[in-house]
């Protein structure tokens, strides 16, 4: 008899699930009918590593002066508000948190929102606050990554599905 399939889990970003945590406590719902299915699969942790650090909503937009995601882990670079404040701690631990949350689920990948501080995976905003992004990626997709979560921005959900398909298929 084969085994039965182990089900790919992958921690998502709140906000994609259309919980109204970001930082101007708006959502930004990519609900389709594939996240749907995974959801009633249970394959889903929703998770917002910024409100598990205890950051709220709404708050200050922030962006990583001097480097990306992974040289704020190491303290080569810092996160500040756009008033200034150095908040690079806590989005050192909304990483730490997000980990967790992914390693206590058994998440093998991530799907995370783009541009943010915390979950950017391809784009994150240069710290000047000009809405001018470059590549680059936030200290959450930097942590997964380093411990082999594979992390997808909202635009590559159909790059996701393959990615899980094919995995799924393998087994």
């Amino acid at each position: 008899m084969a085994e039965p399939v182990q089900q790919t889990k992958i921690l998502v970003s709140a906000c994609l699930m259309g919980l109204k945590v970001r930082y101007n406590g708006s959502e930004k719902a990519a609900l389709q009918a594939t996240l749907q299915r995974w959801q009633q699969e249970n394959r889903l942790v929703i998770h917002c590593p910024e409100l598990a650090a205890g950051l709220p909503v709404p708050r200050l937009p922030a962006e990583i002066v001097a480097g990306n995601g992974a040289d704020v882990m190491r303290g080569r670079a810092q996160i500040i508000e756009n008033s200034g404040q150095d908040v690079t701690a806590h989005y050192q631990l909304a990483a730490w948190l997000a980990l967790q949350a992914a390693q206590q689920a058994g998440c093998s990948a991530a799907l995370l929102t783009d541009g943010s501080p915390t979950c950017a995976s391809q784009s994150i905003y240069n710290g000047t606050f000009s809405g001018t992004r470059q590549p680059g990626m936030g200290v959450a997709t930097a942590l997964l990554q380093q411990h082999g979560i594979r992390v997808f921005s909202e635009q590559q959900l159909p790059a996701l599905m393959a990615w899980v398909n094919e995995r799924e298929k393998c087994r």
